[in-house]
């Protein structure tokens, strides 16, 4: 019997749980064991164990059925991107995948909002830049800086693309500390993000997109060598 923590047994079990299902111990469309053999595996009640299929259920990675039992859901088919906070932190490798999608995404929202900002949007943006440059540490700049981000969807008019921004900044929170680094200098990271922000207000598409592209691949470099040098040094530590 494998007993765990009691102060804090759902949350450790639904922890040993997602983990097997994201490592594919318990593959996509296969039923979970019985209920009484896992709790018995794992040396709890089967209270505690509905506790955490439910946060499971909830979260999208199983279907429970009366007198069926348990599946573990075919995520990638079926589920949505509010997965990704939960999948970046089972594994860091969807940072990339992610950023690519930024990469794109982004582009598009600079170039939809060149075409479609207000002119109090674009006193909004100006003074959200204004912000980057004056803010105090790594945390906080990042933080002035997807503001930004937030404010130029909401200037394309389109709240599909600010929902795809909230998305895509939520996905990579439980790594946020580790991609800290194109913030730690806010002039640079005011300087770097400037020209997306005067395309958008000079209402030049081709120029907000351009713009935005070097930036998103500039930030995207700088973090992903932050994230790596990251993990040299927790490996390290080992």
């Amino acid at each position: 019997m494998e007993a765990l923590p009691r102060e804090t047994t759902v949350d450790v079990l639904e922890k040993r749980l997602r983990e097997d299902i994201l490592a594919g111990r318990h593959p996509a469309g296969s039923m979970l064991p019985p209920e009484r053999e896992l709790a018995d595996r794992f040396g709890v009640n089967r209270t505690t164990l509905k506790h955490a299929f439910g946060r499971l259920v909830h979260s999208g990675l199983l279907e429970t059925r009366h007198g069926v039992g348990t599946r573990v859901r075919d995520f990638l088919r079926l589920g949505g991107a509010d997965l990704l906070p939960m999948l970046v932190r089972h594994s860091p490798d969807w940072i990339g995948e992610i950023f690519e999608v930024r990469r794109s995404i982004g582009a598009l929202i600079a170039e939809r909002a060149a075409a479609r900002a207000t002119a109090a949007q674009i006193a909004e943006l100006r003074a959200l830049m204004t912000a980057v440059g004056d803010s105090e540490g790594g945390e906080d700049v990042q933080l002035a800086d997807a503001e930004v981000h937030r404010a130029l969807a909401r200037a394309t008019g389109n709240r599909v693309y600010v929902l795809l921004t909230n998305t895509l900044f939520n996905a990579y929170l439980p790594v946020r500390a580790a991609l800290v680094e194109p913030f730690l200098d806010a002039r640079a990271a005011h300087d770097r993000l400037a020209p997306v922000v005067e395309a958008v207000a000079a209402g030049d598409e081709e120029a907000a997109r351009g713009a935005a592209g070097a930036y998103l691949s500039a930030t995207e470099r700088i973090m992903l060598e932050g994230l790596a040098a990251s993990r040299e040094r927790r490996d390290g530590a080992r």
